[in-house]
């Protein structure tokens, strides 16, 4: 099978660059999916789980924000946050999706509550990414 190359930064580090035969990502306007030769390509990306297939196995790693853009056989994908599954401190999310819950029940302030939706969000996009991937057995770093 044709593969293409994927590579994932952030502003802080490369999370990941291989050759892959499959890339799915949570667009804006909803799931994309990628495979070698595919035409150029922009979107912009969501919140949620950019999966991607090698050897008939499925990755995942967790994305908020930034862009993907397919040119030239390669995915480059420039994210504002990127974490592989096996990087996920579930602990971490479920406090962070405990703390916007509360927030979002004050509701003090239209932008506080709509920063708490925005963080419960993202936590449990991120449980959402471990669940799939030791689901998966790709959990390992």
């Amino acid at each position: 099978m044709a593969q293409i190359n994927l590579e994932i930064v952030t502003p802080d580090r490369k999370v990941l660059s291989q050759p892959v035969d499959y890339v799915g990502a949570p667009g804006i306007e909803g799931e994309f999916g990628i495979m070698a030769n595919h035409v150029p390509f922009l979107s912009a990306l969501g919140v949620g789980n950019l999966y991607y297939k090698e050897n008939g196995k499925y990755f995942y790693v967790f994305v908020a924000g930034g862009f993907a853009e397919v040119s030239n056989n390669k995915v480059t994908v420039l994210a504002e946050v990127a974490e592989k599954a096996a990087e996920i401190d579930v602990e971490r999310a479920r406090r962070s999706q405990e703390r916007a819950e509360e927030r979002m029940r004050q509701q003090k302030e239209k932008l506080d509550f709509a920063r708490a939706q925005a963080a419960l969000q993202r936590s449990m996009a991120r449980m959402r990414c471990r669940s799939s991937a030791e689901s998966a057995g790709t959990c390992a770093l």
